[in-house]
């Protein structure tokens, strides 16, 4: 049956995206490593003692530091001058050299000591609570990859028979150390194969650690004890650059060894050693055969009659000329007695000139493929596998005899430990301690092809009944690993995205979110939470997991400076939020704020038939500009949206339509949309959404733990604003207002919210008012009461029309005065002239001035003020009731909607 077109195209279309999100994600990191690299050249010394230099430069080409020309001043001084006068130039210059001290700061939190000086890994937390039970089982596999016979035998064999016990498995390559440490995340085991202890590497395993994954190291050679790795003859046959490279490992590979503080070797020997080295808790596996290798030897052609009988030895490296030397007399020796007897060397070997007598009975076979090998192996008639009596030989692995045995094909080995787990000398193969005993084998199995043929029976039905994957896994896998764990259906299992989360809380969704996780937590949910952390230098590339208040929570690195297309779709924070899905699996997805994080999570949710809920926080989902606020700072007004009148409002922006079908395929695959009150509810059902398709549910807030304090008669009127400077929150227009009364009767609070994030963004002298101004850092949970105590109007002159105002709830349910605007859900809670002051969405300072002007001329009405209608307000356990029915509700639906708006 011929594949369907469309779908065909449509796939393509698919696999084009994921190749563009790549490339992306891609140029995405090297925009984000030359801005770290040119923020560290600017903080530099150097930099900073050349700036005189720099700036002499640039004006001998006319131009400023800036790259402004400098027949620009002039004009711009005069400008300046006939505008804001003398004021406002010292304004001017005031804000250039904060903007100079912030840049400063900046560079300083970047140099900070990273914490390879600290010793401290971050501040994040995870705790048994949260921990590997709530994922789904899956091992990873941290490896060195770039030996690639080393790989197949400890890392592919290993993903293949846990995959037959049902885990999921995820290898990564030790050195991309950022997707090591994400994958670090979301597993629920991890192994370290042959990895060398380099710092970063040592914090990967400390990661490991804080997130009790009791790390694993692995190896298949005595790599970490430079004792015994010395006493390996083929060490001398190298060159010294080479050996001394090799023995230098040895200190690094024992460090990552230790610091992991449990153990799996490929033998028994091997475990000994590592217990011997200092740990206590080491199991075996063993190198097998694999699908692979089986098929191979499955395909290969039958041997081609000869009257010669090839003895065959295969040398991987340069380091097995000592080995061979074990078996050499007893060959040459036999070689001259049986002219029959022929050697062919498959691979690296400096093989003696005592050889060259023999002509045509030496053949040398290099550089072949794997495959290839097998061949060349399964056309002779005995297979070597001699090896230096040593413990760093007999910590080898016997892979020589299963090879040979799977391409029948008799074998002689030297008697070190691996090999006696399986070989039975003269049943199976032959065992050789010297050189009459390698003589004498050489001669029997030359000299009797029954006999070979015999051992090579007995050598395959042994080694299939033990190495077979099958038996691999159902053996020594299982008895290592055991089956995957079950997780049990105890309650519903919600992962919720945000683009912040606690401890970085950032916004009233973000607040929202934390409560509505906290409550549902309490009601028997287990939440998980998908969130962003920004790039930071004390903290390496990769995701982090972390633990708040009962929620598994997942930062992934989101880089600054995102424009419009990036928040709205980001092909690498999908990838990210793919793997926690199949992580967590949870029954509903939640998305809050989904600004950054991008649309791209929700398609994924609907690919893998995951119900997500949407609530819509602001006007994001319709509007390129979030809170339909225009470039002048007025709001749009608009209640049904026109793209043209879009259009016309961001000129020069071409993604609008496609960000239109982008946002409506979003909402269509959505199980509920939920809005946190009625007015924005009311926008949506304008724009398109089904009437049942869309609830409210009301954003509760914190009832205060404690009695207000009396406000002191007599005192000024305390007026506070919360809202940062952004001109959405009437800002620009608040100090316009304030600045334009003509009496001192007053005290004006301002939370500088930026504070919390290590910089100043509003400043007390940039204000020219009668009142009293103070300046106070954004408050938490705990200090709403304290804050509260401070004022008695909060001022929300909000320009936009609110999804909700967490803020004004917060004042109302302490006995606050609200002045906000109208309408909208701000002032949905608001009874004007009641309990707050209505201001019509005009965007005029005056308007405010008067709100103020009359509760000035009327301070006694606070003189014990209670809010007489709180009983109507919403709290976060009503919301947190309310919601985990919707989730319940959005859980049990079909998950393939596909529904219009």
């Amino acid at each position: 049956m011929r594949d369907d077109p469309r779908e065909t195209l449509t796939e393509s279309y698919r696999s084009a995206a994921r190749l563009n999100g790549l490339r992306a994600e891609q140029l995405q990191k090297e925009n984000q490593k030359l801005r770290r690299q040119l923020f560290l050249i600017q903080a530099s010394l150097s930099w900073r003692v050349t700036l005189p230099l720099r700036a002499v430069r640039a004006l001998t080409f006319g131009r400023l530091l800036s790259g402004r020309p400098v027949s620009e001043l002039p004009e711009r001084f005069l400008r300046l001058w006939g505008r804001e006068g003398l004021s406002g130039i010292r304004k001017t210059v005031i804000h250039r050299v904060r903007r100079l001290k912030r840049m400063h700061g900046d560079r300083q939190m970047v140099s900070t000591p990273s914490t390879a000086d600290t010793g401290v890994l971050h501040p994040y937390k995870a705790t048994p609570e949260c921990g590997t039970a709530r994922l789904k089982p899956q091992v990873l596999i941290i490896a060195e990859l770039s030996l690639r016979q080393c790989a197949k035998y400890r890392v592919w064999q290993k993903r293949d028979f846990l995959k037959m016990l049902g885990w999921s498995v995820q290898v990564v390559d030790w050195r991309d150390l950022a997707e090591a440490r994400s994958a670090l995340q979301l597993c629920t085991h991890v192994i370290f194969y042959r990895v060398p202890g380099f710092d970063d590497v040592m914090k990967l395993v400390q990661e490991a650690h804080r997130l009790g994954l009791a790390p694993c190291w692995e190896v298949d050679d005595l790599i970490f004890d430079e004792g015994e790795y010395r006493q390996n003859g083929n060490i001398d046959t190298l060159p010294v650059a080479e050996r001394d490279l090799l023995l230098s490992g040895v200190a690094l590979f024992r460090r990552c060894m230790l610091a992991c503080g449990q153990g799996i070797a490929s033998t028994a020997a091997l475990a000994g050693a590592m217990r011997e080295a200092g740990l206590t808790d080491v199991a075996v596996l063993e190198n097998a055969l694999d699908a692979q290798t089986l098929g191979i030897a499955k395909a290969l052609p039958a041997p081609v009659p000869s009257d010669r009988i090839w003895v065959s030895y295969g040398s991987g490296t340069n380091t097995h000329d000592a080995d061979f030397r074990q078996a050499e007399a007893g060959l040459l020796a036999a070689m001259d007695e049986e002219p029959r007897l022929c050697l062919r060397v498959i691979g690296q070997l400096q093989l003696s000139s005592a050889f060259s007598r023999f002509g045509d009975r030496v053949e040398r076979l290099t550089e072949l493929t794997y495959p290839e090998y097998l061949k060349a192996l399964s056309q002779t008639d005995i297979a070597i596998a001699p090896l230096e009596k040593t413990l760093f030989n007999d910590c080898k692995s016997n892979i020589k005899f299963l090879e040979a045995a799977i391409v029948r094909v008799a074998a002689i080995c030297s008697p070190c430990a691996a090999f006696l787990t399986v070989m039975r000398d003269g049943k199976n193969g032959l065992l050789a301690a010297d050189a009459a005993a390698w003589r004498n084998g050489f001669l029997a199995l030359a000299r009797d092809g029954d006999y070979r043929k015999r051992l090579a029976e007995a050598a395959y039905e042994d080694v299939m009944a033990r190495y077979a994957p099958e038996a691999m896994a159902q053996t020594q896998a299982r008895a290592l690993f055991g089956l995957p764990p079950r997780r049990e259906a105890e309650g519903l299992r919600v992962l919720m995205a945000n683009v912040y989360f606690a401890p970085r809380s950032f916004g009233g969704a973000t607040i929202v979110a934390e409560e509505m996780g906290r409550r549902l937590v309490r009601k028997g949910a287990e939440v998980s939470v998908m969130t962003s952390r920004p790039p930071d230098v004390n903290i390496p590339d990769g995701d982090v997991r972390y633990d708040v208040d009962g929620m598994m929570v997942f930062a992934s690195v989101l880089p600054d400076g995102l424009d419009g297309v990036g928040h709205l779709d980001n092909p690498a924070m999908a990838s990210r939020f793919a793997d926690v899905l199949e992580a967590c699996q949870p029954d509903v997805v939640h998305v809050h704020a989904a600004q950054g994080l991008g649309t791209g999570i929700l398609r994924i949710c609907q690919e893998r038939g995951i119900p997500y809920v949407l609530t819509l926080h602001d006007a994001w989902w319709l509007c390129e500009r979030q809170f339909m606020v225009k470039g002048d700072g007025r709001y749009c007004f608009q209640t049904t949206i026109d793209p043209a009148v879009c259009q016309a409002c961001v000129p020069g922006v071409r993604h609008l339509a496609d960000r239109a079908v982008v946002m409506r395929q979003a909402l269509a695959g959505a199980a509920l949309l939920i809005s946190p009150s009625q007015a924005h509810r009311e926008l949506y059902l304008a724009n398109g959404i089904a009437p049942e398709r869309i609830v409210v549910n009301r954003n509760g807030f914190c009832w205060p733990k404690r009695a207000r304090k009396p406000r002191m008669p007599g005192t000024p009127l305390r007026f506070g604003f919360v809202g940062g400077t952004e001109a959405v929150k009437g800002y620009g227009l608040l100090k316009e207002a304030m600045q334009s009364l003509s009496r001192s009767d007053w005290e004006l609070v301002i939370v500088d919210n930026k504070l919390n994030l290590g910089f100043q963004s509003i400043f007390p002298e940039d204000w020219t008012v009668r009142g009293k101004l103070r300046v106070v850092p954004a408050y938490t949970q705990a200090g709403l009461d304290d804050f509260y105590d401070q004022i008695d109007v909060l001022l929300f002159p909000s320009q936009w029309k609110e999804s909700y105002g967490l803020t004004v709830r917060e004042a109302l349910a302490r006995d606050v005065w609200v002045v906000t605007t109208s309408p909208g859900g701000q002032s949905e809670d608001v009874v004007d002239g009641v309990n707050g002051t209505w201001l019509p969405l005009d965007g005029k300072p005056q308007t405010l001035v008067q709100a103020v002007s009359a509760l000035l001329d009327a301070p006694e009405r606070f003189e014990g003020y209670v809010n007489p209608c709180k009983e109507r307000l919403a709290t976060y356990d009503m919301q947190a009731e309310e919601l985990y029915g919707f989730l319940k509700q959005a859980a049990g639906q079909s998950s393939g909607r596909g529904a219009g708006l």
